[in-house]
């Protein structure tokens, strides 16, 4: 009986997805094109984005819950393709900020702007770490979701 229930749980963990979406910090005078978000919830602050975003979940090859001094952070690795795209935004784009939205789960409650990590320098590993708006249970949830994806897009695997 044991091994079923396990086998269930498995079941379940492997079913869940998670949406990743990285837009890049935008001037608001581009009409139609941005659009004002609210980060972080114990002191939000007002970010306005460009309305498109440059990354995706489709593009994330893995994802990590990395330990930091003083907590956890979330590291994603990109595809060939979009390690590019990072490459050529972070090299362009000094001093903005990549604004990124997540959800882990069915509610609309596990939807939020995680993170703004600003822009120091090229980043041409293809790989971004943030530290996000979340728990660790959240953050893990939302990771393992996004291995998901990345598996499925992996294997031709789709819902």
């Amino acid at each position: 009986m044991a091994a079923l229930i396990s086998g269930c749980q498995t079941d379940k963990k492997s079913d869940q997805i998670s949406v990743l979406r990285v837009h890049l910090q935008a001037n608001q005078n581009t009409a139609g094109a941005t659009v004002p978000v609210t980060l972080l919830r114990s002191n939000p602050v007002s970010v306005t984005i460009a309305h498109d975003p440059i990354l995706s979940e489709a593009n994330v090859i893995a994802a990590r819950v990395i330990e930091t001094p003083g907590g956890f952070a979330i590291e994603v690795q990109f595809d060939e393709t979009s390690s590019l795209m990072l490459e050529q935004y972070s090299s362009a784009n000094p001093g903005l900020h990549f604004v990124i939205f997540g959800q882990w789960g069915d509610k609309a409650s596990t939807a939020r702007w995680l993170a703004a990590p600003l822009i120091t320098k090229r980043i041409a590993n293809g790989q971004l770490a943030f530290t996000p708006d979340i728990s660790r249970e959240q953050a893990d949830r939302l990771v393992l979701g996004l291995n998901n994806v990345a598996k499925k897009l992996k294997t031709g695997v789709s819902k």
